[in-house]
């Protein structure tokens, strides 16, 4: 059984999560993907039934290994169609994680193959979030409100959920806040939880909620 377009929206952001070391629970699971409570509980048990999740006596889900392939699978192929769409159609990088998942549900492995070879096997996605099984290339890499005044950095990945925010990634784009983009930090302020980045000859400043989806590495002092 091959899974619906919902389920694979659903294996994603689980094994997203899983990777960010975050408990899986249903309210987190309604409030990514802006359903109710009671659809999200609707889908867990066809989700059980069907094998794709286990979930335990916390109410805590787990991905089966059925499960973990088929999310593997999705989000292969929608990285993949991300830089199909910024590569060959030259779509806007703010926008290529939205068109994506117009198209993402529809890719064959046969084409995800062809695909993966003709854009000669990328590790990171357009945004610098890691392709399945390459998680350890971000490890080192940390959320941009960790950082201290007077720090310089390379900006590397803008977080999964980040991308699901069309506005954001527009003003992100827009500021030239993207992978391989140096930068300073002018000023944190924890009062009112604000950063101000130096971003070429930019001035920019970001609440500490969008800070901590932008991922950097830090430049030695």
């Amino acid at each position: 059984m091959n899974p619906t377009p919902t389920i694979e929206d659903y294996l994603g952001v689980m094994y997203t999560l899983d990777c960010d070391g975050e408990s899986i629970i249903g309210a987190k699971l309604s409030e990514l993907l802006e359903v109710s409570a009671p659809t999200v509980t609707t889908t867990l048990k066809r989700m059980i039934r069907d094998q794709w999740i286990t979930m335990d006596e916390k109410k805590e889900i787990h991905l089966t290994k059925k499960g973990t392939a088929a999310a593997v699978s999705i989000i292969r192929k929608h990285m993949l169609t991300e830089w199909m769409l910024s590569r060959i159609l030259d779509v806007p990088w703010s926008q290529v994680h939205e068109e994506a998942h117009k198209i993402e549900h529809s890719i064959s492995m046969d084409v995800a193959e062809k695909m993966q070879e003709r854009l000669d096997d990328p590790k990171l996605c357009p945004h610098g979030n890691p392709f399945p099984g390459f998680e350890k290339m971000t490890k080192d890499w940390v959320a941009l409100s960790e950082l201290e005044q007077g720090n310089r950095f390379i900006i590397r990945r803008i977080h999964e959920f980040g991308e699901e925010d069309l506005e954001l990634m527009t003003f992100l784009q827009k500021s030239e806040i993207k992978p391989a983009q140096m930068g300073t930090v002018k000023e944190k302020l924890p009062f009112n939880e604000t950063i101000t980045l130096q971003i070429a000859r930019s001035t920019v400043s970001l609440g500490f909620k969008t800070a901590k989806m932008i991922f950097v590495e830090k430049i030695p002092e």
